[in-house]
């Protein structure tokens, strides 16, 4: 990542609250605009005087208010156009990757070593996904190194075994030759069951999340 981008998700929030903040800020100043000019009161007294003159119907008398009424609709409208926008904004670059994230993690988690994270967006969150994937390759080394210790140890193993077993030696040297032999394979059985525990990338392997 660059150094341009190392913050551009906190940037990004940034810009979405004050994308709502501005909205609601010009709404707001529209709203007092409207209320505050002196021009409301005035048409409100003039229309009220009609009608008390039997010149206008009660409807049309309260005309202005009416029309403020479908300002503060159309205000309220705007504001939610905004939030849906910025919402629909935070779930496609934000919780998606998130959601996606913890899948991923999880399946590694639980052994699974063939799955990747992949997030397209130039963000903290794909530098997180660049350190899980790091991470999960660097565990795959280990586990394919171990893997081949132990059968590497167990190809020696069984060869010493079989020359013990041919040699001529004490009743009690056998067994304590025995006895070490045994442990060492139980320990090996343990090792290679962990390994084969974790599920490794392969090429052939159907596309990760």
């Amino acid at each position: 990542m660059t150094a341009n981008s190392k913050y551009s998700l906190q940037r990004s929030m940034i810009t979405y609250f004050l994308l709502i903040g501005f909205a609601a800020l010009l709404v707001g100043l529209e709203f007092v605009a409207e209320t505050g000019s002196g021009r409301l009161s005035g048409d409100l007294h003039a229309n009220l005087a009609a009608y008390a003159g039997g010149q206008l119907s009660a409807e049309d008398a309260l005309a202005p208010i009416q029309h403020l009424r479908s300002k503060a609709l159309l205000m309220v409208a705007i504001i939610l156009f905004v939030i849906i926008i910025v919402l629909t904004m935070f779930i496609k670059h934000i919780t998606e990757p998130l959601q996606h994230m913890i899948g991923v993690s999880q399946a590694i988690s639980r052994g699974d070593l063939r799955r990747t994270i992949q997030i397209h967006s130039h963000n903290e969150l794909s530098q997180l996904g660049d350190v899980i994937n790091e991470m999960s390759s660097n565990l795959q080394e280990i586990t394919l190194m171990s893997r081949n210790l132990c059968a590497s140890v167990q190809s020696h193993l069984d060869s010493a075994s079989a020359e013990v077993s041919s040699a001529v030696s004490t009743g009690e040297t056998h067994r304590r030759l025995q006895a070490t032999f045994t442990a060492l394979q139980s320990e090996i059985d343990t090792m290679a069951e962990m390994v084969e525990y974790f599920n490794f990338y392969t090429v052939d392997s159907g596309p990760s999340e």
